[in-house]
């Protein structure tokens, strides 16, 4: 059986590497072609050609079939919280969407951030847990940053609304034993869910393609 590996993303929210290829895109017939296929660095995740099959692929992971020119983006979707959206444009592929997780202040005045792949940064910029980044595989960079406010289009990314994207209407402060939570419209619907299970992708509309 094949089990992801610790890495950037929680096992119970990623699909190995090789399950993907295999499974879900069929790619391959087996898990020895598959293992060629890696071997042969003919996969990257987010720019990077991997070669184990246990390699955690997650939320907004970008995974490319390099022979094929062929990219795909990890979203929910349908009440799925992972399926590749094949991505109809090249630049694409070097754009993902990470989710403030983490802030601290370190050394020197500056700020310590962490997002939900596990990638880390330092910067003097000012971002907000709940906030997201859009980032630039090729160049390594912040490109832009978008803040967690009223009127924000978000995409839930958990439970039985996964996939959905929505407008925020309200955010409610965490009260006790209750998270942070925003009131979500969805056309004719409204839907009140903890701000760990949403992730804003744009002020008007999605910035990058969610489905």
């Amino acid at each position: 059986m094949v089990r992801a590996r610790p890495g950037p993303h929680p096992k119970a929210i990623c699909y190995p590497l090789g399950i993907l290829l295999r499974d879900v895109l069929k790619v391959g017939q087996s898990m020895e072609e598959v293992k060629r296929m890696l071997n042969d660095g003919k996969v990257s995740v987010d720019g990077v050609v991997r070669r184990s099959i246990g390699w955690p692929v997650g939320l907004m992971d970008i995974v490319e079939l390099i022979p094929l020119s062929q990219a795909f983006r990890l979203v929910p979707k349908d009440r799925n919280i992972l399926v590749p959206v094949p991505l109809s444009k090249q630049t694409e592929k070097n754009q993902k969407l990470l989710r403030v997780t983490l802030r601290k202040k370190i050394k020197g005045e500056k700020t310590q951030y962490g997002f939900h792949d596990g990638k880390t940064l330092i910067a003097n910029e000012q971002y907000s847990v709940g906030d997201s980044c859009l980032f630039d595989l090729s160049n390594k960079e912040v490109k832009s940053h978008m803040k967690l406010e009223k009127g924000s289009i978000v995409l839930v990314t958990k439970g039985e609304n996964a996939g959905s994207i929505g407008k925020i209407e309200e955010i409610r402060d965490g009260l006790f034993s209750l998270p942070k939570r925003t009131v979500i419209s969805f056309g004719d619907r409204s839907v009140e869910l903890p701000v760990q299970m949403v992730m804003l992708v744009g002020v008007e509309e999605p910035i990058i393609q969610v489905s």
